[in-house]
């Protein structure tokens, strides 16, 4: 069973930047209830660092136990740690390390200094996760692209099509760097709550595309991901102009 998707417009990118963050401190808050630690992918991009800056500045932050909360990323780029284009380095620069997480469950993805492959990497990947025990994310945050990837699954590109696994090496990526490590559709379906975070004229097309019914994620993958109890898009007023 998953949620239909539900779409809350913000007026400009900063606003919906510093929404979402006091949303995603709460939505940990919430999980802590429930469970022992709480399990969260991010995303890098923009907007996947915005919403970091901006959780690192809501006030209702210290109520929540940072070291009970559980790090990953849903792709990385296939690049050394700390390559300004990787994802962890992108949200590490908007102030990951200061919320207080603890820093052996902020789980990164080997890079060629660390793995012989991408394929070594996403094995290692899935691996870690087998051993925490992450049988449902609590927050999966995605990005989205102008052609509607999410993650490193990208339309019409063979890495969307794996099965029996939780991470995948993707090669020849249309969007540079060619080598990555994504999570897997089928990983991305044990998600407690999904928010797509999209800002910029430029995704508005992307939007409408993921949000029409019957769109097959082989052509718009950001049309694929559920949540089972929550799916949002969390868009900006340019973000939505193509919305009916």
């Amino acid at each position: 069973m998953t949620a239909d998707p539900r779409v809350v417009v913000h007026p400009d990118k900063q606003a919906l930047a510093d929404a979402a963050g006091a949303r995603l401190v709460t939505a940990i808050l919430d999980a802590q209830t429930r469970k022992p630690e709480a399990q969260v992918a991010l995303t890098g991009g923009s907007m996947g660092s915005a919403i970091i800056a901006s959780a690192v500045r809501t006030p209702g932050r210290s109520a929540v136990d940072w070291s009970r909360v559980r790090v990953w990323w849903g792709d990385e780029r296939y690049l050394p740690a700390g390559d300004p284009d990787r994802n962890d380095t992108q949200n590490d620069d908007a102030g990951l390390a200061e919320l207080g997480l603890d820093p052996a469950k902020v789980h990164r993805v080997a890079g060629p200094e660390a793995s012989a492959s991408a394929e070594a990497s996403a094995d290692a990947y899935a691996q870690t996760i087998r051993e925490h025990g992450q049988h449902e994310w609590d927050i999966v945050l995605f990005g989205v692209g102008p052609d509607g990837h999410v993650a490193s699954l990208f339309p019409h590109h063979p890495a969307q099509r794996l099965t029996d696994a939780i991470a995948v090496a993707v090669h020849d990526s249309p969007k540079p760097p060619p080598d990555r490590v994504s999570l897997t559709f089928e990983c991305f379906d044990r998600s407690r709550e999904v928010w797509f975070l999209v800002a910029g004229q430029d995704k508005a097309h992307a939007v409408a595309a993921a949000l029409a019914p019957g769109t097959d994620r082989w052509d718009v993958p950001a049309a694929g991901p559920r949540g089972t109890e929550g799916t949002l898009w969390l868009v900006d007023a340019a973000a939505a102009s193509s919305l009916g």
